[in-house]
């Protein structure tokens, strides 16, 4: 259901489509010509530009083969050394972290000396 704002009792009423898009009565003009020429000289085709090649090769479908390759290794460490120092340093951070989170706890749930 469409609705447009009656003018008379200052309430919305229920309406068509064509007259709840064009409100009081106002109907959309349609150009009879055609819109002015944006670029006045001509352009090439397409098809006539050379293909540049900017991304290189599709790495995609080895990459595919490379990580759904079950030799058990976890996802996360199938390229090797350079993941196992990423995954180590990460562990060690968290591990880290964790222990100085909980002695600044214990340091902050014991009352100062005076």
């Amino acid at each position: 259901m469409y609705y447009k704002f009656s003018g008379f009792t200052q309430k919305l009423a229920g309406a068509w489509a064509s007259e709840a898009y064009s409100p009081q009565g106002l109907k959309p003009m349609v150009s009879a010509e055609a819109p002015p020429i944006v670029f006045a000289t001509p352009t090439k085709l397409t098809s006539s530009l050379t293909p540049y090649d900017y991304a290189g090769k599709n790495k995609v479908p080895e990459l595919q083969k490379f990580f759904q390759k079950s030799d058990g290794v976890p996802i996360h460490l199938k390229r090797g050394l350079p993941d196992q120092m990423l995954y180590r340093t990460t562990m060690a951070l968290t591990l880290g972290g964790t222990i100085y989170c909980l002695v600044a706890l214990y340091m902050a749930s014991q009352p100062r000396n005076k």
